[in-house]
């Protein structure tokens, strides 16, 4: 199943959890999702209130359902200059925070088994990393709901087993994941080069991530 990008031509479908979410049949996502230790929570309230501080600075009430859509309407230099966030937040989990310990191979070997276990039947797998707290992945031929369903699936069934591995109870994922839709080729490569040099830029070793 080939890798589609975002089409807009094509109907798109907005749906809502804590953040904002794009849809489009069949699309492609690049798609991160984190150990609810990565960020200390005072970091994250502070980044969440820098955010909408941007937001409202420019216009966009962050409390609007469809702010995400307004974002994107915006000028190319006020897209960029939003991406900042983003950068911040991966600078974050890049710093390893937390216990980490998907820097065991046996552990991020439950998340690499439960990506696999389903590809080329339910979604086409794209490039993934499983870093020491947390995971990115590029994942297509799903329409939202259903990759939102996988998603929520490979963090219940690989949280009960790393749990089961470490002793440990509760959650282990935090809840909310973030998710991109794939707009381009290039967007497409831009990602998979992300995935590629994400933990050179953690300055990793070998034995401490998966590709």
């Amino acid at each position: 199943m080939p890798f589609q990008f975002f089409n807009p031509q094509a109907g798109v479908t907005i749906t809502h959890g804590h953040l904002p979410h794009w849809d489009q049949e069949g699309a492609t996502y690049f798609i991160t999702w984190r150990t609810a230790d990565s960020i200390p929570k005072p970091v994250w309230e502070q980044w969440r209130l820098a955010r909408d501080d941007w937001l409202l600075a420019h216009g966009i009430d962050p409390a609007q359902r469809d702010w995400r859509r307004l974002l994107e309407n915006m000028s190319e230099a006020e897209r960029r200059d939003f991406r900042q966030f983003t950068m911040r937040l991966e600078h974050e989990m890049d710093s390893c925070h937390g216990a980490c310990v998907l820097r065991q191979p046996a552990l991020r070997q439950i998340v690499v088994d439960a990506l696999h276990f389903f590809d080329a039947q339910r979604y086409t797998l794209g490039d993934f990393v499983v870093m020491p707290n947390h995971v990115h992945v590029l994942v297509g031929s799903m329409p939202r709901e259903a990759m939102l369903a996988q998603v929520e699936s490979w963090k219940r069934w690989t949280a009960k087993q790393i749990n089961k591995v470490i002793g440990q109870h509760g959650r282990f994922w935090q809840d909310e994941s973030f998710d991109h839709l794939v707009r381009s080729e290039d967007a497409f490569q831009k990602f998979r080069r992300y995935i590629a040099e994400n933990p050179v830029k953690a300055r990793l070793k070998d034995t401490e991530f998966t590709h």
